[in-house]
């Protein structure tokens, strides 16, 4: 039988407590209407009753193997104290969220970041079944260099797999960009649950080799978007080995990639790159020290496909490579071609001649490119609305008031560090009025 022996006293507070005792054997049992009391409130075996002013007990103690546990009484259903009152007004305030429906609920968590969203299923039981609701889940966003990315994806990948085993179907969007603890284990993971991928941003990844991207790459069939940025172990000419043959690749159908930083692409990486990613519409090489004018020619063959092509700070790339993109390139938008030192008036004038329908030229820090240069680009792309000069030392007030008075729908010009007037300036503003003017001249406003 369970022995059990309640003594109810007075504190100086006046709260109202008493003392449960029951026996070993049947511990399991009273354990379970009552709640796991603190080590605080754990009275010890040898204890002989409770003592207070107003009376003792010994028949607790007379129990052999007993457990002693001091459990306060709920509060009163009425509350007199006014800072009581406050306190549950502001409870009742704050339990107000939960009257929200479940799509306002799922409308709000949208909004958050992975990682918030991973606490707010840690809430209550509602919470936990909202914040795994499928459509919260197209998108993982993580970011920091100490987040362990590896046992994150693991994790997170397991989880949205437990209706559709060992394949998560509605993932999409995987962007763990600056996440230097990221390695090929991640990767796998991601390719191994996640074939609906589109979108993979995985720059400032130190640490990811090109085997691990290969398998993205091919497992993922409807990957489109690839930014691989500032990843120093890549290569795309490794991806022609033994261990991984090029014709695996004919199902790759990326449309915009970005290698930006990743200093180990030469020439040759890209000719297998377009040989076998022929889709592509936007392309990064900047800050690829190895490429050259041979790689430009083929990019080139991407011709009308190519829409935005970054090519900044390639030093190796001069007019024969500018010639490349204009000639077959005919629909390309946009060009980046800032720090490439060797181009000048004869590659703006192929630029400006065959490509008519750019909307944005970066020629900044090219300090061959002079007025005669912008005289072709003004005659000829008349639909131009962004263009940088930064740095072009070879840029006066001439050459910018041609542009003026062609380019009647430009929206930016970047003249920094050129040596124009103001007077110049003013006539820019006077015939595109829509234009935001980046100088460093403090006379002009």
């Amino acid at each position: 039988k369970c022995v059990c022996s309640i003594i109810f006293y007075s504190s100086e507070h006046q709260n109202v407590s008493f003392i449960v005792a029951w026996d070993r054997r049947d511990s399991d049992l009273s354990m379970r209407t009552l709640s796991t009391p603190s080590p605080a409130l754990i009275c010890p075996q040898n204890s002989h009753g409770f003592q207070n002013g107003r009376g003792s007990s010994s028949s607790s103690s007379s129990v052999t193997g007993e457990t002693v546990a001091m459990v306060h009484s709920p509060p009163p259903t009425r509350l007199t104290h006014p800072l009581i009152r406050l306190a549950s007004r502001q409870q009742k305030e704050q339990a107000n969220i939960d009257r929200l429906p479940d799509h306002s609920m799922i409308q709000i968590f949208s909004f958050l970041p992975t990682n918030q969203l991973c606490r707010c299923a840690r809430v209550c039981r509602r919470w936990y079944n909202l914040a795994w609701d499928p459509r919260l889940w197209r998108t993982i966003r993580l970011t920091g260099e100490t987040i362990n990315v590896d046992r994150a994806l693991k994790v997170l990948t397991r989880r949205l797999c437990q209706d559709t085993p060992n394949v998560c179907l509605m993932l999409e969007t995987v962007i763990v960009s600056g996440c230097r603890r990221l390695t090929d284990r991640g990767l796998y993971t991601i390719a191994q649950c996640c074939p609906e991928l589109r979108r993979l941003e995985v720059s400032g990844c130190y640490n990811i080799s090109n085997e691990a991207v290969f398998d993205v790459v091919s497992l993922c069939p409807n990957l489109e978007h690839l930014d691989v940025s500032a990843s120093i172990k890549l290569s795309p000419l490794h991806w022609q080995t033994d261990l991984y043959p090029l014709p695996d690749m004919t199902d790759c159908f990326l449309t915009h990639l970005y290698l930006r930083r990743c200093v180990r692409i030469t020439d040759e990486g890209l000719r297998y790159l377009m040989i076998y990613c022929t889709s592509i519409k936007e392309l990064s090489v900047s800050d690829c020290r190895f490429v050259s004018d041979f790689g430009m020619r083929e990019i080139a063959k991407l011709e009308s496909r190519l829409r935005y092509l970054s090519i900044a700070h390639c030093g190796r790339i001069t007019d024969v490579g500018i010639r490349y993109i204009a000639k077959y390139c005919s629909k390309l938008r946009y060009l980046n071609a800032r720090g490439c030192e060797g181009i000048t008036d004869h590659g703006v004038e192929y630029l400006a001649k065959i490509a008519q329908n750019s909307k944005s030229l970066d020629i900044g820090k090219c300090p061959l490119v002079s007025d005669t240069g912008l005289e072709f680009l003004a005659l000829n792309c008349f639909n131009l609305k962004r263009l940088s000069l930064k740095s072009c030392e070879s840029i006066t007030g001439q050459g910018l008031q041609i542009v003026a008075a062609n380019c009647f729908d430009l929206q930016m010009l970047n003249v920094q560090d050129c040596e124009v007037s103001v007077d110049a300036l003013r006539f820019v503003k006077r015939h595109c009025k829509r234009c935001i003017i980046e100088h460093h001249q403090p006379r002009f406003f």
